[in-house]
C-alpha cells in the first residue's frame, strides 16, 4: 500500500548509476594501476548486487499461494531487504571504516587526484539522477506527509531500501570529494582517511535505520495507519455495516490480508447475510486492490 510508486523503476535506476560508476571507477583502476581504486570498483559493483537482490525478492514476492506457502511469497521481499541493509551495514559501512583506520595508521600519498575527482564527480551525478528518480516514486507513495514519517510508516520495503542506499551514496560522495580536494589542496592525509572513516559511520547509520524499519515488517506489521482508518471508513459506509468492531490488517510484501469484525444491519435470513457479507468483501477488494485475502465475522444487531 503505498500509493502509486512503481518501486521497480527506483531500484532499474539506481543499479544503472551503480554500474555506470562501476564502470567509470573500473577504468581509472586501469589507468592509474591504483589498487584502491580498483577496491572502489568492486565496492560499486557489490552495490549492483544489491539490486538484484531486490529485484530477486520482488520477483519471489509474485509467486502465488500454494499449499506450503498459503499466504504466498510476498513477505519474501522483506528477507531479501533485510540482507541489503545488513550488507550496506558490513560490505559498505564497517569495511570503510575500517580503511579509514588503516589509512590513518598507513598514510599513503594520493594518486592521480584530477583522476579521482573526474571519477567522483561522475558519481555525484550518476547518483544524484538515481536519487531523483527515487524521490519521484516516494513522493508519490508519501502522500503529502514528511519524508521522515513516510520513512518510519511505509511498508515498501524495497523503496525504503533504495532510498537509504542512494541517500548514504549521495553524501558519501560528497564527503568522499570534500576530502579529496582538502587533501590535494593541503598535502595533509589526515582529510582523505577522516572522509572515508565519516563516509562508513554515515553507512552504518543508514544501514541500521533501514535494517530497523524492515525487521517490523519481518515480524508482521499491519497496513500503513491512514491506510488503516480509510478502511475502517469504508466499512463503516456501507449499508451492510451497522459498525465495525475491530480489523487486524498483516501486510504480506505487495499484497495485504484483512479480518473484520463487524456488527451487520438486521437481515431477514441467513441466505442474505451471506449476500451482505460478500457484497462488502467485494466492495473492499474493489476499493483496495492491494487486498488479496479477507475474513469477515458478523456480529448479528438485535
Amino acid at each position: 500500500m503505498s500509493g502509486h510508486a512503481n518501486s521497480l523503476r527506483a531500484i532499474l535506476l539506481a543499479l544503472g548509476a551503480n554500474f555506470a560508476i562501476f564502470l567509470s571507477k573500473l577504468v581509472a583502476a586501469l589507468i592509474t594501476g591504483s589498487g584502491a581504486m580498483l577496491a572502489e570498483a568492486v565496492h560499486s559493483l557489490a552495490d549492483c548486487g544489491n539490486q538484484c537482490l531486490l529485484l530477486l525478492g520482488m520477483r519471489q514476492a509474485d509467486r502465488p499461494p500454494s499449499d506450503e506457502y498459503p499466504l504466498g511469497w510476498g513477505r519474501a521481499l522483506y528477507f531479501w531487504s533485510f540482507l541489503v541493509a545488513m550488507l550496506l551495514f558490513s560490505v559498505g559501512g564497517m569495511f570503510s571504516i575500517y580503511e579509514g583506520i588503516h589509512k590513518l595508521s598507513h598514510p599513503e600519498p594520493l594518486k592521480w587526484p584530477w583522476l579521482a575527482i573526474g571519477v567522483l564527480g561522475f558519481g555525484v551525478v550518476a547518483e544524484s539522477i538515481s536519487m531523483h528518480g527515487c524521490l519521484k516514486e516516494v513522493d508519490k507513495a508519501r502522500e503529502g506527509r514528511s519524508l521522515w514519517r513516510w520513512f518510519h510508516e511505509t511498508r515498501s520495503s524495497e523503496l525504503l531500501v533504495i532510498f537509504g542506499e542512494d541517500l548514504a551514496a549521495l553524501f558519501g560522495l560528497a564527503v568522499a570529494l570534500v576530502a579529496v580536494l582538502a587533501t590535494m589542496i593541503t598535502g595533509n592525509l589526515l582529510y582523505d582517511a577522516v572522509g572515508t572513516i565519516i563516509i562508513g559511520a554515515l553507512l552504518v547509520v543508514v544501514a541500521v535505520a533501514v535494517a530497523s524499519e524492515v525487521k517490523d515488517l519481518l515480524i508482521g506489521q499491519g497496513v500503513e495507519p491512514r491506510r488503516r482508518e480509510e478502511l475502517i471508513a469504508f466499512i463503516n459506509a456501507r449499508p451492510e455495516v451497522d459498525v465495525v468492531l475491530n480489523v487486524i490488517t498483516l501486510q504480506m510484501g505487495p499484497d495485504v490480508m484483512v479480518a473484520v469484525k463487524a456488527r451487520m444491519s438486521p437481515a431477514p435470513d441467513q441466505t442474505a447475510l451471506v449476500q451482505a457479507i460478500n457484497s462488502v468483501e467485494r466492495a473492499m477488494k474493489a476499493q483496495f486492490p492491494d487486498i488479496r485475502w479477507s475474513f469477515f465475522e458478523p456480529d448479528i444487531a438485535d
